[in-house]
């Protein structure tokens, strides 16, 4: 699964002319309810997989930061000028720039390194690769500039201001914070400037569901507008009211605007914020549920989550699209499984890959049909990283 470390050394050692001191490795993420909630000051619950973003490096003399990435070429970044680039949004470079900027506004000194890295997130479908190489990223900064001294959820804000303000996506909190962190989290963004977190002591294999990830080839980077529109309208929404975001508005209020957010809005933008109050409902549900070992009930809250998400948020299909890869795979996933099991649109949605709650016993023939549809190898079976981005010494 992926390159191995013995690979990646042979590559470090090839391009740079010397050996590692350092690993880093930073799981990508599986959001596991709250669909488009955190960036509203709502509720989710997520985790770090067992797929990771895997690094190798050495600090050097100098100012500049160079970085191989199996797959996805080279690049150098002198650390002495980490404004945000124009020209750069939406590209590595952008990240590496934000990150090192991060620290040095918090007083650090960002000074050169080498790192080879080789990721087994795949890209564009939802499971946060973006986030994973920000925290891959930072971890190595962590060791190299801080002494391993910043915390693990002041790298995760880090990361989200990062991938902001340089990267240029208006991203929520969620990914940066699941892969930070590691395990099963409940996380509540009423406080954006603060990350409030709580574990969820849960086995889904011991409960006898195995989560499984199925990527339907469609990437959801090319939606980088549809996603923007998410946020975007719930926000209007929430102005019309007189607040900014829709945990500061009740639901009532809404409901007795909807004459005038319809008029001045538009129907989806209303829908959008009509999902939010629902899906925070079924988040503090599902929360439950977790907590007192009710798989089942779990399992019917996340198929009703699945339905408001398509219906209600709408970041299943674009536009009346012929091709609806996402829906597809959902409609697939509920006539496999019934009331045994539970699908629904994963992460930022638009493409990429649906989740799916899967009986252990019917994981194979589950996966069989799904790649029978979306190509060999489409459905993954993943399992929950209880340890989040972090880094160790090879020397």
């Amino acid at each position: 699964m992926g390159v191995s470390r013995t690979e990646l050394q042979r590559v470090f050692s090839e391009r740079f002319g010397h050996g590692p001191e350092l690993l880093v490795v930073s799981p990508g993420r599986t959001e596991i309810a709250g669909n488009h909630t955190d960036h509203e000051g709502g509720h989710v619950i997520a985790a770090a997989i067992d797929r990771a973003v895997t690094g190798l490096a050495r600090a050097t003399t100098g100012d500049e930061m160079r970085l191989v990435s199996l797959g996805f070429g080279e690049l150098a970044i002198r650390l002495d000028d980490l404004a945000p680039r124009e020209g750069e949004r939406g590209t590595t470079a952008a990240l590496v720039r934000g990150m090192a900027a991060q620290f040095a506004e918090r007083g650090f000194s960002p000074e050169g390194f080498d790192l080879a890295c080789a990721s087994e997130v795949l890209g564009g479908s939802g499971l946060s690769s973006s986030a994973a190489f920000e925290l891959g990223l930072a971890q190595a900064m962590n060791a190299f500039w801080a002494d391993g001294s910043v915390a693990a959820d002041d790298l995760a804000l880090m990361a989200q201001r990062t991938e902001r303000v340089w990267f240029g996506k208006p991203c929520g909190l969620m990914d940066q914070a699941a892969v930070a962190l590691g395990g099963i989290q409940h996380m509540d963004f009423s406080d954006p400037s603060v990350l409030v977190a709580h574990d969820v002591a849960f086995d889904f294999d011991e409960a006898g569901h195995a989560i499984c990830i199925i990527a339907v080839g469609a990437d959801h980077a090319a939606n980088i507008d549809d996603y923007a529109a998410v946020p975007a309208e719930m926000q209007a929404v929430a102005r019309e009211l007189g607040r900014g975001v829709l945990s500061e508005v009740d639901e009532a209020d809404v409901i007795a605007a909807l004459p005038q957010l319809r008029a001045t809005l538009g129907d989806r933008a209303a829908l959008r914020a009509l999902h939010y109050f629902r899906e925070e409902r079924l988040v503090a549900g599902r929360v439950a549920a977790l907590r007192a070992g009710d798989v089942g009930r779990f399992l019917a809250l996340t198929r009703l989550s699945g339905a408001s998400s398509a219906m209600y948020l709408q970041n299943v299909s674009v536009g009346g699209a012929r091709e609806q890869p996402s829906m597809l795979a959902l409609a697939l996933a509920e006539e496999l499984l019934g009331d045994e099991g539970a699908a629904r649109v994963h992460g930022g949605g638009f493409g990429g890959t649906i989740q799916a709650f899967v009986p252990r016993g019917r994981v194979e023939g589950f996966s069989q049909a799904m790649d029978a549809v979306f190509g060999e190898g489409a459905c993954g079976r993943y399992a929950v990283d209880h340890e989040g981005a972090r880094f160790a010494w090879l020397r």
